[in-house]
Formats: C-alpha cells, sequence, structure tokens
C-alpha cells in the first residue's frame, strides 16, 4: 500500500504564509536556527502574547528544526495548552465573514506546530490527550472560502501524520471520535488536495480490520461511504487527478474483502470504473491498473456476479 506524500500540502502551508505576509509586516522568512539554544528560545516566546505570534511564525516555518521540535514542544511546560488555546481563538469567528487572513494564518501556524503527532516519541501522547478534537470544528466546516480550506488542510494533515503508521489503536480512537462524517465532509467541500487527504485518512482506517468491519457492519455507512466516493469519481472526468483516484481505488479494493461490501458493489460500484475517461488517468500506472483489476476479481468472487475483466474494460481505450 503507498503512503500519501504530504510534501505538498507542506509547500501550500508556506505559501499560506507568505501570501498572508501583508498583515504581518514584521515577519520575514526566517533561515535555518542552527541550535537547540534558539529553538528552546523561541519555545519559551509562545508564553508571552507579544511575542507569540513571530514565535509561532518562525517556529512553523523553519523545516530544518522539525525534526526534532516535536518532543521540545510536548516536553515543555504549558507549550501544548498554549497551542491549543491558540487554536480555539478561531472557534468564535467560524460563523461569521470575520475569519481574517491574519487570524486563519495564527491559527495554522500553531496546528502546523501540532504536527507532533507525526514523531514516534509523541504520536501516542497526542491521541492519549484526546488532542485531535480541538480540529474537529475546522473539518466540519462547509465555508469553501480560502481562509476555512487551509484551516481545514492544516488539520487533516495532522490526523493524516497520526495515521501515517499503522496502528489499531489509533483506529480505535479515530473511530470513537466519529471521525469518519467528518471526513466524508471534506471529500464533499475540500479541494483536490483536501479531499486526498481526507480519503488518504479513511483507506488507513479501513487497513484495519476493525475500520472494515465498522463500515461494513452496517448499510447506511457503507453506502454513505460509497455515494461519497462515486461523486468524487464522477468529478474526476471533469477534473482529472491520479493521486486521489488511486486513494479511491484502494478504499474500495479494501472494501471488498468484505463479502457484504461486494454484495453492496452491485448497486454502488461507480460506473466510470469502465469509463475511458478514468481509465485513462491510471492507464500509465500498473500498480493502479492491478488495484482496480483486483477489484473487479474480488467483486466477482464475493458476489457470484461476473463483472467484465480488466482486460476488456481497458480494450476500451483509445490508444
Amino acid at each position: 500500500m503507498s503512503n500519501f506524500s504530504f510534501a505538498e500540502w507542506s509547500n501550500l502551508l508556506d505559501q499560506w504564509g507568505a501570501s498572508s505576509s501583508s498583515s504581518n509586516a514584521d515577519h520575514k522568512p526566517e533561515k535555518a536556527i542552527p541550535t537547540t539554544t534558539s529553538v528552546e528560545k523561541l519555545i519559551k516566546e509562545i508564553e508571552n502574547p507579544l511575542t507569540r505570534e513571530h514565535a509561532l511564525f518562525a517556529l512553523s516555518r523553519n523545516r530544518g528544526i522539525r525534526a526534532n521540535l516535536a518532543p521540545l514542544l510536548w516536553n515543555s511546560t504549558g507549550t501544548i495548552y498554549l497551542l491549543l488555546e491558540e487554536i480555539t481563538t478561531a472557534y468564535r469567528v467560524m460563523s461569521s465573514p470575520d475569519l481574517v487572513a491574519r487570524a486563519t494564518n495564527n491559527v495554522c501556524n500553531a496546528l502546523v506546530l501540532l504536527q507532533v503527532a507525526s514523531h514516534p516519541d509523541t504520536r501516542m501522547n497526542l491521541i492519549k490527550a484526546n488532542v485531535p478534537y480541538y480540529l474537529y470544528p475546522f473539518l466540519e466546516a462547509k465555508n469553501q472560502e480560502k481562509q476555512y480550506e487551509y484551516l481545514r488542510l492544516t488539520s487533516l494533515g495532522i490526523i493524516g501524520d497520526v495515521v501515517k503508521v499503522d496502528n489499531a489503536e489509533i483506529v480505535h480512537f479515530l473511530l470513537q471520535s466519529e471521525i469518519d462524517p467528518l471526513c466524508l465532509c471534506c471529500m464533499e467541500v475540500g479541494n483536490e488536495l483536501s479531499k486526498t487527504v481526507a480519503t488518504f485518512i479513511i483507506q488507513k482506517i479501513l487497513v484495519q480490520d476493525e475500520g472494515l468491519r465498522y463500515f461494513c457492519s452496517f448499510a447506511e455507512r457503507f453506502f454513505t461511504l460509497t455515494r461519497v466516493m462515486g461523486t468524487m469519481v464522477d468529478k474526476l472526468v471533469g477534473e482529472p487527478s491520479l493521486r486521489l483516484l488511486k486513494h479511491i481505488i484502494r478504499c474500495y479494493v479494501r472494501l471488498s474483502d468484505c463479502p457484504r461490501a461486494c454484495d453492496g458493489f452491485k448497486i454502488s460500484l461507480p460506473s466510470k470504473f469502465r469509463d475511458a475517461t478514468i481509465l485513462n488517468i491510471i492507464r500509465d500506472d500498473p500498480e493502479a491498473l492491478e488495484w482496480l483489476g483486483q477489484l473487479f476479481v474480488n467483486i466477482a468472487t464475493g458476489n457470484r456476479g461476473s463483472p467484465p475483466l480488466i482486460e476488456e474494460t481497458l480494450s476500451i481505450l483509445p490508444s
């Protein structure tokens, strides 16, 4: 199973920081901070409301220090609390048109620092402290303006970092916290990158047996998920995205491991999977073609149907 690359997501965050520089005129792009002492000084500055904004900006934009930043942040007294405090300031304006660029930038910088989720020494601490709950208001927002999209994307990126390592305990927590309707919302209203990260999260949940049972045990959950993914497949005809399509196919393949899901695919499998436009997106990707072929085989075996073989389906592609 392929892992999602968050490089583009990180680049977009940096672009967002640059685009809001007009509201942060005193902020200049920071050069790499070479010493642990300098980093600890910036972390200390988060405690002071007068220096917090600069400290958040400097720490979040220095990629060179991110690898060792997580333990320092988590183990420094009160820092995670202050980051969460900064994040919750956005709640008050989520339902108003006043979510201005500067406020969004500050919150996004705090969210970036919460990527302690990606560090093996702090990942489970984040889960045990229920920190993901603080991100959920950004995931359920249906506003599609730029400020909301960056809050959505940054929050998804943190959850995506959490699930990159297959871990049944993490998936159990996410299911218990009802992350699935929030991801489905992002898959419906987000831009391409948000849709991709949200689909990746669903894919990683399905990898665990508990996740597969969760979506296949109740018809409503199964058909809600397949309806959203089917709509995305339909839209890919006009807006092709190989990366997004591959994650969608992986979700379908994993669902097809369940015989009940194979029965459900009799009425819910997107017809576009046999459409030349969709197949053209993956025609040069052997891995994706293999996955799609496996999906057809699983359905044929699981529900005694006779869907066309992948070779027959691919024969409609123009040469």
